[in-house]
């Protein structure tokens, strides 16, 4: 008589999150990660408002194409910044990063699907509210796009 062997394979291999910090009995990688983000988030909208400032003062076209200019501005900066530490700035300043479903830093190609999932979610006000409720409400705390990428933000390892 056989066996089904997938019956016997342990259960934490084969669930996507399994290689994640446990939220319940590693609860301090998750501690406090909601306000860090908000707090990240801000510190990133004021430096690509500066930067778009700059560019758009320096351009004399700029000063007529400023929205343009700051979206393709963060785009760009979080895009080279999670590829390059897995965190904007502003996650690096306040100790939290991204981490994909293996617990490993993003790559380019993860950073730019996270980075165009947050734009897709920002440019609408109910997918944006659906994703905040998420984060607050979820085990991991994880927005929209992290949890159809397999991400979540962490505390950064000592």
């Amino acid at each position: 008589m056989m066996t089904d062997l997938t019956l016997q394979e342990p259960r934490m291999y084969t669930e996507p999150m399994s290689h994640l910090p446990d939220p319940e009995r590693q609860a301090g990688f998750y501690d406090g990660v909601l306000v860090k983000r908000f707090l990240a988030w801000i510190v990133d909208v004021v430096l690509i408002a500066l930067v778009t400032l700059v560019i758009s003062t320096v351009t004399i076209v700029g000063l007529f194409m400023m929205p343009l200019i700051f979206l393709t501005v963060g785009f760009l900066y979080r895009w080279m910044t999670l590829a390059s530490g897995s965190a904007t700035w502003g996650m690096r300043l306040m100790a939290i990063e991204f981490r994909n479903a293996w617990g490993e830093r993003l790559d380019g190609g993860q950073a730019f699907l996270h980075v165009l999932g947050y734009t897709i979610s920002m440019s609408t006000f109910i997918i944006q509210m659906v994703s905040v409720v998420l984060m607050a409400t979820s085990e991991r705390g994880q927005g929209l796009t992290d949890m159809v990428l397999g991400t979540v933000a962490l505390n950064r390892r000592a």
